[in-house]
């Protein structure tokens, strides 16, 4: 049941659409030319900090990076701050892809899949990127592990497996109280949870 629940991670979200309330942050300045590879992520059930894996995946880091310096994530871009729109007890919490409102963000191009080449392992605390079931597809969308789901390696629930980018390295407590959510009938969140903020320190 778990596998069909990720082979759909990204599939699956498009039918959310629920609506969602929350805000951003015009604190701005801070990331503006910034090479650091730790993320700063404020949100609306507290702070959390992510160490980004430049050297292993570096073509995923890359893109997740991006996002954040591009204002994506947290609404500087004034398209509106994204929300952890998926939760999956015991197992994933997803976010970066859905606005508050409800509505899905555009992206730029699909990235190339590096969990074989890696060697990184979906283990309780990473950050993984969310995808279609093809392996090439991910694009701003990301989960974080709730638990050590290492089927979600290569050779585990697919061949290609699920590419780890980032670990949590301080606020897991925060990720664990958003594991603990109620949801609705589609796993989103019936408060909204609004990445205020996520900027490189």
């Amino acid at each position: 049941m778990r596998l069909m629940h990720l082979l759909s991670l990204s599939a699956l979200v498009l039918l959310l659409g629920c609506p969602r309330t929350g805000g951003g942050d015009d604190d701005d300045d801070d990331s503006a030319g910034s090479t650091s590879n730790l993320v700063v992520m404020e949100t609306t059930m507290g702070t959390v900090e992510i160490e980004v894996y430049v050297d292993e995946s570096p073509i995923t880091a890359e893109n997740f990076l991006a996002y954040v310096d591009s204002g994506f994530y947290d609404g500087r871009d004034d398209l509106g701050a994204t929300v952890f729109h998926r939760v999956v007890t015991d197992f994933v919490v997803q976010g970066g892809g859905f606005t508050a409102g409800g509505a899905m963000k555009d992206t730029a191009a699909a990235i190339e899949n590096e969990a074989i080449v890696s060697g990184l392992s979906n283990t309780r605390g990473t950050l993984s990127m969310a995808r279609l079931s093809a392996p090439d597809t991910a694009t701003s969308q990301f989960f974080v592990n709730l638990v050590d789901n290492l089927f979600l390696d290569p050779q585990g629930s697919t061949p290609d497996g699920y590419a780890v980018f980032a670990e949590v390295t301080t606020g897991m407590d925060v990720i664990d109280a958003m594991g603990a959510v109620s949801v609705d009938g589609s796993d989103a969140p019936l408060t909204a949870v609004v990445i205020n903020s996520m900027q490189r320190q």
